[in-house]
């Protein structure tokens, strides 16, 4: 059995090498040769805690991005291996002897319902309120929140290289198909975005589109380029390959290809943005991330770099500035850090929103200019994103001054609000009006948390001029 200090030992992959994609799942993990470096106990919480949350990993995170000296407390194994603490112990320990002694697989399924269920699988109005509707219809695979933007999900970008725990799509992945966005073809959003001459973003999102080979990708991306859609200025890609899986810009068999998909993406006059998600600094130490970054902007396209704030993964400060200083260097664009959202095993990752105001701006004040394109701390909630803009004083009383960066209602952005500061809150609904007052402005009975007027429905078969009405949202 070879050691742990030969693995640390052994060379790293480099270009001239590339890793082959070999990804490893609950029923593969134990053929992966880290496995022999973890404890009974953390082999246990992978078998039972990854029957309700995906799990999936690859060659390339094993390999290159986790310290297996450091385990468990390595930030990139917390982001990608599941932990019993991500269940209440009560549901641990219910799981755990119906996985490894009864083996009920009725039981189990039964069980894994109801926490998916208490997790909140679908925060922030998403199967609710965010649907368009045609024809009084749902649109599958589509979501339209803000009124200058389109979220698509293609059924064939619904996986990732590798999940990471803290997941809010996590329900993509876990066969709750009530519960999945997904689109096979783009008939649908093509007639729909043509009926909205307001929207000019569309971002294509999943999952992970990168996951697609160019070809199929291809097909999504050229469908917005057609005239009837010359409203839609920028298209955006949602993706963690950037830092999962690298080598899909570089060195996979059709790299190349996806590189001249992106000029011709940039040369029909669109702006590419592609939206990187980084969670800690290590991501982008790797030459082949780096060369990743380097061969997307060198294609027209943008790198915009984005993440949540997560307990045990990346709370210092310095982890997000190396980030964001290194993007820049390598020509991205830092964009936002997230506050983790209210699901999943949010309890385990959840930070006070005064902690994670406090990192914001030690890692702010760490960096020049060009990195303060950042935003955040800011929360992805109901009524839309809100960023904690600081921690003031007013009157004696202490509070969060907050705003909109976007909102369900255009009229609320940018208009500053304040809340009571609270040591404990981690998420907007636990953050109550300053000055006495009973409700933010943007709650109640007129106002309260609602989409913007909307038009007559454009049936989609007949809609044929994109000002031909105001589309449905």
């Amino acid at each position: 059995m070879a050691s742990l200090s030969a693995f640390l030992q052994e060379p790293t992959v480099t270009d001239s090498a590339p890793l082959k994609f070999k990804p490893y799942t609950r029923q593969s993990i134990a053929s992966a040769r880290q496995w022999q470096f973890m404890s009974p106990e953390l082999r246990e919480a992978v078998e039972v805690v990854s029957r309700v949350l995906p799990f999936r990993t690859n060659a390339y995170v094993m390999d290159q991005l986790i310290d297996w000296s450091s385990i468990p407390d390595d930030p990139i194994y917390r982001l990608v291996f599941p932990h019993r603490d991500m269940l209440q112990p009560q549901e641990y320990a219910q799981l755990r002897e119906l996985v490894l002694f009864k083996k009920d697989e009725a039981a189990i399924d039964k069980l894994v319902r109801a926490i998916r269920m208490r997790m909140n699988p679908h925060p922030a109005g998403q199967m609710t309120h965010n649907v368009p509707r045609v024809n009084d219809a749902p649109l599958r695979g589509l979501q339209h929140k803000y009124k200058e933007t389109v979220l698509f999900f293609p059924s064939a970008g619904q996986s990732c290289h590798a999940y990471c725990t803290f997941c809010f799509r996590w329900p993509q992945f876990v066969g709750m198909d009530d519960l999945k966005f997904d689109a096979s073809e783009t008939t649908e959003l093509v007639a729909y975005l043509a009926t909205c001459p307001e929207v000019t973003d569309v971002l294509i999102t999943g999952g992970d589109p990168m996951i697609m080979n160019t070809r199929s990708l291809a097909v999504f991306l050229e469908s917005l380029l057609v005239p009837e859609l010359a409203h839609i200025q920028n298209i955006r890609i949602g993706t963690k390959a950037v830092a999962y899986w690298p080598q899909r810009f570089v060195t996979d068999r059709d790299a190349d290809d996806l590189m001249r998909l992106f000029e011709k993406v940039v040369a029909a006059g669109k702006n590419l943005a592609i939206m990187g998600h980084y969670s800690h600094a290590v991501e982008l130490r790797n030459a082949m991330a780096q060369k990743a970054v380097k061969r997307i902007v060198s294609t027209g396209a943008t790198l915009r770099m984005q993440g949540p704030l997560i307990r045990h993964i990346n709370e210092d400060p310095a982890s997000w500035a190396e980030l964001w200083t290194t993007g820049v260097r390598l020509g991205a664009i830092p964009y936002y850090m997230f506050v983790e959202r209210d699901t999943g095993p949010s309890e385990y990752f959840s930070l006070p929103l005064a902690r994670a105001h406090d990192i914001f701006q030690a890692a702010f004040q760490m960096v020049s200019g060009l990195s303060r394109t950042v935003r955040g701390p800011s929360m992805s909630a109901f009524p839309g994103k809100v960023v904690i803009d600081g921690v003031v004083t007013i009157h004696g009383e202490k509070l969060f001054a907050l705003q909109f960066l976007q909102a369900r209602n255009p009229d609320w952005v940018r208009k500053p609000f304040f809340a009571k500061y609270d040591e404990t809150a981690t998420w907007m609904d636990h953050l109550v009006p300053a000055f006495g007052k009973s409700k933010f402005f943007f709650e109640g009975a007129d106002e309260g948390f609602v989409q913007a007027p909307t038009a007559k429905v454009i049936p989609i078969r007949t809609a044929q001029r994109a000002d031909a009405g105001r589309c449905r949202q």
